[in-house]
């Protein structure tokens, strides 16, 4: 696979090409860039999908709500069947805002508003109209979205994929040059091992090169498998993992050191379908033993749980919460809370 994307290369130049050209009009000021008047922070990367971006931004959110600080989300809300300005609520679901506003919907309801539109200048007018007192807008995956600009930007990259070893799409997976990692402040090196040393740590900063001088590493950190049915106990000799995300390797990994597994693997953001439910089930049915569960992410469980048979006792499905440890905590919190204190 890899030797085939290598022969799209002169593609790959082509359309980085095309991008660069857009990047240079938008920084010279031939192509304008609405600035948003309110404190803002865009969470972002140069790969397309899959570099942990929503527990970064759920964990952003979080942290000013906890300071009382009135946020908004900001979200194209991909996938969703919807169009236009909409905002959050508890009765949305992922066919209206798409699954990872819904997931920031339901972590934190009313404390913070969630707000999807394609077009990121409309949804902030929105904020400003329907909620003045809102201090702060967190624009999840709005990096290459030039049409506004933040006042603060955070890069994502994946510790074992990192983008200065990728190749433009279609050759590799980057959605502009690397240069363009100079537009962001923080860089973020996500699900990077734990306990990670002080020389690993410099090889990294090293290799990549990042033009900002804040680099961080954050961590997956894995909570208790969540039951769809509460009277359900989670007993695993074998789990069927069921996914529609950019990256589940680490999830498959992490289940792996306690049971065993099989992985039915959907493509990113993928609208599951009654078809698919029952092609999961009968997989399901055919395990051996009553040790056995199915498990998922807290993403796709916004895209399953429209469907009652999940809820059912004999299929047990469970998800797999998941919130971030970011090294250096307390820099990054400081480094948030200087610019957001600055109104």
């Amino acid at each position: 696979m890899k030797r085939l994307r290598i022969l799209l290369l002169p593609f790959a130049l082509l359309y980085g090409l095309v991008v660069a050209i857009r990047n240079i009009l938008y920084n010279k000021g031939f192509l304008s860039s609405y600035i948003i008047p309110k404190k803002s922070i865009v969470v972002g990367n140069l790969s397309a999908g899959g570099t942990g971006k929503t527990p970064l931004v759920d964990y952003i959110l979080n942290h000013f709500k906890e300071l009382n600080i009135s946020t908004s989300a900001l979200s194209r809300g991909y996938g969703r069947s919807t169009i236009g300005v909409l905002i959050g609520n508890s009765e949305s679901t992922s066919e209206q805002i798409g699954d990872e506003p819904l997931l920031y919907q339901n972590h934190h309801g009313d404390q913070v508003n969630v707000v999807v539109a394609e077009k990121r200048q409309a949804g902030v007018e929105r904020i400003l109209k329907n909620f003045p007192e809102n201090k702060l807008i967190v624009l999840d995956d709005a990096f290459q979205h030039r049409a506004v600009r933040a006042g603060l930007s955070i890069l994502v990259t994946q510790f074992n994929d990192l983008y200065c070893d990728d190749f433009m799409l279609p050759a590799g997976n980057l959605r502009e040059f690397k240069s363009g990692a100079k537009r962001a402040g923080i860089l973020v090196i996500s699900k990077s091992p734990l306990n990670l040393d002080n020389e690993a740590r410099k090889v990294i900063i090293e290799r990549i090169n990042f033009p900002g001088k804040h680099v961080f590493f954050s961590s997956i950190a894995y909570g208790d498998l969540v039951p769809f049915n509460s009277t359900v106990i989670a007993k695993a000799k074998r789990i069927l993992l069921v996914t529609g995300i950019g990256n589940p390797k680490p999830l498959f990994d992490q289940l792996s050191r306690f049971s065993q597994v099989e992985h039915l693997a959907f493509k990113d953001h993928h609208n599951f379908t009654a078809s698919d439910i029952e092609l999961i089930h009968d997989k399901f049915g055919k395990f051996a033993g009553d040790e056995k569960i199915i498990v998922t992410t807290e993403k796709d469980f916004m895209r399953l749980k429209k469907f009652n048979e999940v809820f059912e006792a004999s299929h047990a499905w469970f998800y797999q919460p998941i919130k971030i440890e970011i090294d250096q905590q307390k820099i990054f919190n400081n480094l948030l809370e200087e610019y957001v204190g600055k109104i």
